[in-house]
């Protein structure tokens, strides 16, 4: 397979291999796989939700119940936070 990078991604990728000691080709794919990992837990874990929602589990929240929810959350953390 061949791959094609824009200039700023190549140089990149060629400073990160010189840095390291390791081939470009061998940086490339340990990246691959590990989007690929993350991009399988991801698919698991909305697969898990879905399921979640499906069954009755857990009640959805509309976004302005969510967003309310987030702030609160947030405002509560930087009231605990030392200093």
């Amino acid at each position: 397979m061949e791959l094609h990078f824009s200039p700023d991604t190549q140089a990149k990728l060629e400073k990160l291999a010189r840095d390291t000691g390791r081939a470009s080709d061998e940086l490339v794919e340990d990246a691959l796989i590990g989007y690929f990992d993350e991009l399988a837990q991801a698919r698991e874990m909305l697969d898990r939700r879905y399921d979640e929602l499906e069954s009755g589990s857990v009640k959805p929240v509309g976004g302005e119940e969510a967003l309310r929810l987030l702030m609160a959350r947030t405002q509560e953390q930087r009231r605990n936070r030392p200093g």
